[in-house]
């Protein structure tokens, strides 16, 4: 039956048994590509089955604006929109996005994949539909017998869900669209869970809602008055069913959405098309502000491994490898807390991919899951900081853009000791733009008293968490790549806040960044083949420099630093900037900065991407060349 589903209009024409079926195709579908592809996000996608076909057979997208929060539980969506075969090349590079992608759809109106935006692209694209400024798209099905009873508008539905109700700025949304009263629909897709267990009130009211005192004892109250009316009391009596679903239409709608100014219906059953296309229609039928439409899903539903992964329902495929940095980091962060009683480690909504549930497992009480919430992550770190502890805060490199403010002044200004750790930093690959960690250098090392660590090995990354802990009063950061960590013997570590110098050579000075690290080394030695001798420095800490790197390599007539960040403003620029202080009133040498090119860059495998940035050796090796020729 898949098949046959070209486009949303295929849907129409099923009946429900069909639909159920086409469900479990689905179902197995997204599960065969996820393992196809190795990677992907599998568990949200295959909960949110049922409701994609509802809202694609109520709502007549393009037209009907259908948008996601977050964007990696949009499969189901891309595969009734024509995407199917597409899903050959899931993450791959040149295949198609695991987010919604404006490139290959006009389905696609957002693509997001950081979570808590969509009720605020909603309230924008809301003001623009009743501007008349929304761009047009004809409708592509005929009106429907039911039309009349519908407002003729388009519609704007934002489905929201897999955590995304935890971050700040859903709040912020929610708040201006009820007090806007403009007219859009809010699918709160509550499957529980982020990508580990929801951390929110909100998410704990609503599934206890079913279950509260206040309400049944008010349901009760009324039936008794209904029961006890003269003379229509035996009609009443027999229409107590009826009764309990209008008492159930009085009393369940949050007080926290109504307060808000916007409409609440459900909770509904999610995997329940009919019920859901009729909830659906009721909600379009509305004509006086928001909606929320409630929706209970089964996170990893009909995929038994996913359905007994208790942690996050195979969110996605991926986990922490031995022998990558953040099994460093697991380990070493372990061993500085048996050491220190005060040290707490805080998450935001990552527990098992940041490496953190061995230590909660090992400390309970002492890890901290904020939800997808990294503000009030990075601030509650400084208030802990403030009073004596000491937080470690394990965050994604690209998510640590959305708290540089709370780094930079809730941190940073008044001093405090609070050490930040940045997995994925650098080329991230499959996840594409939106997940690349190359900003973290350019910002953190403006940050002033703040201390940042690059480490190039699985050893180092433990020495310099300790070093963070022990020898820096100020706030510290720490970022590693998602690839594996080199393995090292101890003459190849470092220590404290100095560089290491690995080799020494006179033609010209590499300094490789973190992982880069390997790249200046196997391009030395290609190097020296040719009789050019090269020196490579592992800089260790990227802030502040080391002053024994800068002297050395102002001794060199060419220095070429390598960094898998944003090249703009980065580790390199700063390096430049400090040689040439070094050897200022002499020969300056030049100094050729290699990095990631401000631009937005697509999916793919991390080091095919740094090739093609010529950050690998044979992009080293060919910019020393290159520089040397045109130095004489």
């Amino acid at each position: 039956m898949l098949d046959q589903i070209h486009g949303p209009a295929d849907l129409r024409s099923l009946s429900y048994e069909e639909l159920d079926a086409l469900a479990g195709e689905i179902r197995t579908f997204v599960v065969d590509a996820v393992d196809a592809a190795g990677s992907g996000h599998l568990g949200s996608n295959l909960g949110a089955v049922e409701l994609t076909l509802a809202l694609h057979r109520v709502f007549d997208s393009p037209r009907d604006l259908i948008l996601w929060d977050t964007g990696h539980q949009a499969y189901v969506h891309k595969i009734v929109t024509g995407r199917q075969e597409d899903f050959a090349t899931l993450r791959k590079a040149g295949g198609m996005s695991g987010y919604p992608s404006r490139h290959e759809s006009e389905h696609d109106w957002v693509e997001n994949s950081h979570a808590s935006t969509i009720l605020s692209y909603a309230h924008g694209l809301a003001c623009a539909r009743d501007a008349g400024t929304l761009p047009e798209v004809a409708p592509s099905v005929a009106v429907d017998d039911d039309a009349d009873a519908r407002p003729d508008r388009r519609q704007i539905v934002a489905v929201i869900g897999d955590g995304s109700m935890t971050g700040g700025m859903a709040f912020e949304g929610l708040n201006n669209l009820g007090h806007s009263g403009r007219n859009v629909i809010i699918i709160l897709n509550d499957n529980g869970r982020s990508y580990a267990p929801t951390v929110s009130r909100l998410g704990e009211s609503l599934a206890r809602l079913r279950l509260n005192p206040s309400y049944l004892r008010r349901q009760a109250r009324v039936e008794r008055m209904l029961h006890d009316m003269p003379i229509v009391g035996d009609r009443l009596e027999r229409a107590v069913e009826a009764t309990k679903a209008a008492v159930r239409e009085m009393w369940e709608p949050p007080a926290f959405f109504e307060n808000l100014g916007v409409r609440y219906s459900g909770p509904f059953d999610g995997h329940d098309i009919e019920g859901l296309e009729r909830a659906l229609r009721h909600a379009a039928e509305l004509d006086d502000g928001p909606v929320v439409v409630h929706v209970v899903t089964q996170k990893g539903k009909g995929h038994e491994p996913a359905e007994s992964d208790t942690i996050k329902h195979l969110h996605d495929i991926g986990g922490v490898k031995p022998g990558s940095y953040t099994a460093a980091f697991t380990e070493a962060l372990i061993k500085e807390a048996d050491e220190r009683p005060e040290l707490i480690a805080i998450t935001a909504a990552m527990p098992d991919s940041t490496g953190l549930l061995p230590f909660g497992e090992r400390f309970p009480g002492r890890c901290v899951d904020v939800g997808i919430a990294e503000q009030h992550a990075v601030t509650m770190a400084a208030g802990m900081a403030m009073g004596g502890l000491r937080p470690v805060c394990a965050i994604y490199s690209t998510f640590l853009t959305r708290a540089f403010d709370q780094l930079n002044l809730d941190v940073g200004l008044h001093g405090l000791p609070v050490v930040v750790c940045l997995d994925r930093a650098g080329i991230t690959g499959d996840d594409g733009p939106s997940h690349h960690g190359i900003l973290d250098m350019v910002l953190c090392t403006k940050v002033p008293g703040l201390t940042m660590f690059a480490p190039s090995s699985y050893q180092e990354l433990g020495v310099m968490l300790h070093d963070a802990l022990e020898l820096t009063d100020g706030p510290a950061v720490l970022r590693w790549a998602k690839t594996a960590a080199p393995s090292v013997t101890p003459d190849q570590v470092g220590h404290g806040l100095h560089a290491r110098k690995v080799r020494a050579g006179a033609d010209v000075c590499l300094v490789g960044v973190g992982k880069m690290l390997a790249a200046c080394e196997a391009a030395a030695d290609e190097l020296e083949a040719d009789g050019i001798r090269a020196t490579v420095w592992d800089p260790r800490v990227v802030k502040p420099l080391d002053p024994d790197l800068i002297a050395d390599a102002a001794t060199h007539r060419l220095v070429v630093t390598v960094e898998d960040g944003l090249r703009d403003g980065g580790v390199g620029s700063a390096i430049a900037d400090r040689v040439g202080e070094q050897a200022l009133g002499a020969a300056a040498p030049v100094v050729r900065v290699l990095g990631v090119p401000s631009a937005y860059l697509a999916h793919g495998k991390p080091d095919a991407i740094l090739a093609d940035l010529g950050l690998d050796a044979a992009g080293v090796v060919a910019e020393v060349r290159r520089s040397l020729a045109a130095l004489g």
